[in-house]
C-alpha cells in the first residue's frame, strides 16, 4: 500500500506457510484479504511473495500464475517485491545455515532467481518499480580458505551478473523496471556496509563491466550503469543493526559508492544490556528466545570491532560478562522491550525519520518471520499481529 506518496509498504508472506504453490496460495487467501480489509480498506494493498523454488516451478503450471493474477485483481491486491533468499522450506523444519543452499555459486539459485523475476514481471503492475531480495552470496563457514572465498565471490559475481542482463532485457522487452537486492546478514559473505562496498569493486563491477560489454556491445561506462541499476542492496534493519551501524551512516557510504538500495526490511533485533545488578534474569529471559528453526547469532562489539557468535546456544552456554549483546531473532517491530530484553526498534525510526528527507528506497517491506517461534508470551494471532505491525509503523511514520 502507498503511504506518504513516495513509498510502497508491505509485509513479507515467508511468515506462512509456503513449501509448494497450494500451500502458499491456501496461506494467502486466508490472511490477505482480511488485513487489507483492515489497513487498506479503500486502495490497492501491495503484498511481498515470497516463493519457495517449487512454490515458483508450481506457480508456471497448469494456467496457476493467470488464476494467481485474477485473485489479485479480484482482491484488489498487487505484488511490487519478492522474497528470493530461502529456496526452499521456511516452517517446521530446521533451517539454520541451510537457508543459504543453494547458494549464488550455483546454477539452480541462478534459474530460481531468474524464474521469479519472470512471474513477478507478469505479475507487477504497470508504472511502479519491482524487486527481488537474495542471499548475500552464501554462508561465509563453507568456504575455509582464502582461496575458496575467493572462487564463491567470483562465482556469485558472475552469476549475478547474468540475472543484471536478464532484468536490462525485461525492461527493454516490457518497460518495467526490476532489480535484485542483495541482502547482508551475520555470518553471510556479506554481512555490513563496507564487505557490500569490497563485493561491488573487486567483483561485481570489473567482472560485470566485462562480461557485459562482451555480450550486450556496449561500453564500459553503460556497462557499469547496468550494474548499477539491477545490482542493488536490501537493507534489512535487524541486520544492520546487528553489523553495530548507524542507519545514516550507511546510507551515505552506500550513495557515496553509488550502490542504490532496493529494499529496505523492516525489522528489530533482540538487544541484551547488561544489567549492574546481575544478568540472571536476563539469561533466563534470553533462552525462551532459543529455538532450534533459524539461526540466531549474536553480536558483541568489542574494541570497536563486531564479535559474531554462530548462534544463541553459544552465548547461553558461556554466559560469559558483557556490555551490551544483539541477537538475530526478529521481534515485533512494535514492541520496544521484552521484559529484561530490549529491542533495537530505536533503528528502525532512525531509519523513518532519514528516509523521510531521503527516500533511498520506495519499498518498505516488514519481515517479521519468526512468530511461530516467539515465546508463547508474546504469541498473538497471526493476521492481528501482522496488522498491528503495519499500523504501528504508518503511525510512527
Amino acid at each position: 500500500m502507498r503511504i506518504d506518496n513516495n513509498f510502497q509498504l508491505t509485509y513479507c508472506t515467508n511468515i506462512h506457510p509456503g513449501f509448494n504453490w497450494k500451500t502458499t496460495f491456501d496461506s494467502l487467501k486466508e490472511h490477505v484479504p482480511q488485513i487489507k480489509e483492515k489497513v487498506s480498506p479503500n486502495n490497492p494493498f501491495g503484498l511481498g511473495l515470497r516463493l519457495s523454488n517449487k512454490a515458483s516451478e508450481e506457480l508456471a503450471l497448469n494456467g496457476n500464475l493467470n488464476e494467481f493474477k485474477q485473485w489479485l485483481g479480484d482482491n484488489q491486491v498487487y505484488v511490487f517485491t519478492m522474497n528470493g533468499f530461502p529456496y526452499g522450506n521456511f516452517h517446521n523444519e530446521r533451517v539454520k545455515d541451510d537457508v543459504h543452499a543453494p547458494d549464488w555459486t550455483t546454477q539452480e539459485r541462478l534459474i530460481y532467481t531468474k524464474r521469479m523475476f519472470d512471474q513477478l514481471a507478469a505479475l507487477l503492475p504497470e508504472g511502479i518499480a519491482g524487486g527481488i531480495s537474495t542471499s548475500p552470496v552464501s554462508y561465509k563457514y563453507w568456504h575455509a580458505t582464502e582461496e575458496a572465498t575467493k572462487l564463491a565471490f567470483e562465482t556469485g559475481a558472475k552469476n549475478m551478473i547474468e540475472v543484471a542482463i536478464h532484468l536490462h532485457n525485461i525492461e527493454k522487452e516490457t518497460g518495467k523496471y526490476l532489480h535484485l537486492d542483495i541482502e547482508p546478514e551475520p555470518d553471510g559473505m556479506l554481512e555490513n556496509s563496507d564487505e557490500v562496498l569490497h563485493f561491488f569493486a573487486d567483483y561485481l563491477l570489473p567482472i560485470g563491466t566485462s562480461v557485459i560489454s562482451e555480450k550486450l556491445g556496449v561500453n564500459t561506462e553503460t556497462a557499469d550503469e547496468i550494474i548499477r541499476r539491477y545490482l542493488t542492496v536490501c537493507y534489512d534493519i535487524c541486520h544492520f543493526s546487528l553489523a553495530y551501524e548507524e542507519p545514516i551512516d550507511t546510507f551515505e557510504k552506500f550513495a557515496e559508492a553509488g550502490i542504490a538500495i532496493g529494499k529496505i526490511q523492516v525489522s528489530a533485533a533482540l538487544k541484551i544490556l547488561s544489567n549492574p545488578s546481575g544478568n540472571d534474569e536476563i539469561w533466563k529471559a534470553l533462552t525462551l528466545f532459543d529455538e532450534p528453526t533459524y539461526l540466531h547469532q549474536v553480536t558483541e562489539k568489542v574494541d570497536g570491532k563486531v564479535k559474531t557468535y554462530n548462534d544463541l546456544p553459544i552465548v547461553l552456554e558461556n554466559k560469559r560478562e558483557f556490555e551490551e549483546l544483539r541477537a538475530h531473532f526478529h521481534v515485533p517491530i512494535f514492541l520496544e522491550r521484552f521484559g529484561a530484553l530490549d529491542s533495537t526498534q530505536d533503528h528502525i525510526l532512525k531509519v523513518m525519520k532519514y528516509i523521510k528527507d531521503h527516500p533511498v528506497s520506495e519499498h518498505l517491506e516488514i519481515e517479521t518471520y519468526t512468530w511461530d517461534v516467539l515465546p508463547s508470551a508474546l504469541k498473538r494471532d497471526l493476521s492481528e499481529s501482522i496488522i498491528r505491525e503495519i499500523d504501528w509503523f504508518v503511525e510512527k511514520f
